[in-house]
C-alpha cells in the first residue's frame, strides 16, 4: 500500500494505492493523518480510487483516522471508493462515519459547503 499526500488550499489529500491489510503500510496512513494535525490541518480527503482491497484493519485504520480528526473537530472525507470497498463499508455500518463521494473534486467542494451552512 502507496499514499501519496498533496493539499488543495487547507484541505489534504491522501491518494492510497494497493491493498489496506494491515501490517506497518496500513498503520502509516493513520501516521499521515496525525502528522497532518500535528500540522493544523483539519479537514481530509482519503481518495480510494486505486485502493484494491481491505480487510479489517484496513477499516480500523480509517476509523482511527476519523476519531483522531474528530477529537479536534476536524473532518474525514473518502472520495473515489471502489464498489467493493463500498459495500465492505455499507456491511460494517461505517458509511455513517463519513461521507463518500464519486471525485476528489466533490469532496473538496463539500468543505466549502459545509463552511457556508455552519456560518
Amino acid at each position: 500500500m502507496k499514499v501519496k499526500e498533496s493539499m488543495e488550499r487547507d484541505v489534504a489529500i491522501l491518494s492510497v494505492s494497493g491493498n489496506m491489510m494491515g501490517g506497518p503500510e496500513t498503520n502509516a496512513l493513520h501516521e499521515k493523518v496525525k502528522s497532518l494535525i500535528a500540522d493544523g490541518v483539519k479537514k481530509v480527503v482519503i481518495d480510494l480510487g486505486k485502493m484494491k482491497w481491505m480487510n479489517s484493519s484496513g477499516l480500523g485504520v480509517l476509523m482511527a483516522c476519523w476519531g483522531s480528526l474528530s477529537r479536534i473537530a476536524g473532518n474525514i472525507k473518502l472520495a473515489r471508493a471502489t464498489e467493493k470497498v463500498k459495500s465492505l463499508l455499507i456491511i460494517t455500518q461505517l458509511l455513517q462515519f463519513f461521507d463518500n463521494y464519486e471525485t476528489v473534486d466533490r469532496a473538496l467542494a463539500s468543505f466549502e459547503t459545509d463552511e457556508k451552512s455552519s456560518s
